[in-house]
């Protein structure tokens, strides 16, 4: 076997036992996360596919307790109070898309699906996954008061807010604990069959 291939199982699986162990955290210890492993995050997003790799996301990173504090005053209030806990978070990221005329509005007319979620989606998602690689826990956060979270932060009126991630260090190591469905639920070559 050549090293090149011994090399991609052992990156295989170190990947795949990632993927198994990264869980929601909602709990942070009060440490501040370093920067660098902020950027590395950001990073990680920044080099993700897209649709017509119009390349979207827009990032805005609240380190700073007291800026948390305030924004979570506004963009965890009244119906969304149940998100309050990330006011203690060490890090929130608020991510944002700034559409393209051509695939996102066109795409959505045509094909009926809203690529810059799909961008967005997968963006964030490298950025969690590469913040559990760097031992963060992180929590996606969709319930928030979208209007004032882009009012505090004062981003051009074309970004649209998709989502927020609260990032940090867990106050305890995590193991995944969570019931997942089977291959075979979900799983199938060629076409559907439905019989069993």
């Amino acid at each position: 076997m050549a090293s090149h291939e011994l090399d991609f199982k052992i990156i295989e699986k170190d990947f795949l036992a990632l993927v198994k162990n990264r869980r929601s955290v909602r709990q942070f210890q009060p440490r501040p996360v370093e920067r660098e492993k902020i950027i590395t995050c950001i990073e990680a997003a920044r080099v993700a596919p897209s649709a017509e790799n119009v390349q979207p996301w827009r990032f805005v990173v609240l380190d700073d307790s007291e800026q948390i504090r305030q924004f979570s005053q506004k963009a965890f209030s009244g119906i969304y109070r149940f998100t309050r806990w990330a006011e203690k978070a060490p890090v929130i990221i608020a991510m944002f898309a700034e559409l393209d005329f051509i695939a996102h509005r066109i795409g959505k007319e045509i094909q009926g699906t809203q690529y810059y979620l799909l961008d967005l989606g997968i963006a964030g998602e490298h950025i969690v996954l590469q913040a559990a690689s760097l031992g963060l826990g992180s929590c996606w956060i969709g319930w928030f008061n979208a209007r004032k979270a882009k009012k505090f932060l004062a981003v051009p009126r074309s970004w649209k807010p998709v989502a927020l991630l609260a990032l940090g260090y867990p106050t305890e190591l995590l193991k995944a604990k969570r019931s997942k469905k089977n291959l075979e639920q979900i799983l199938f070559f060629n076409t559907y069959n439905s019989k069993k």
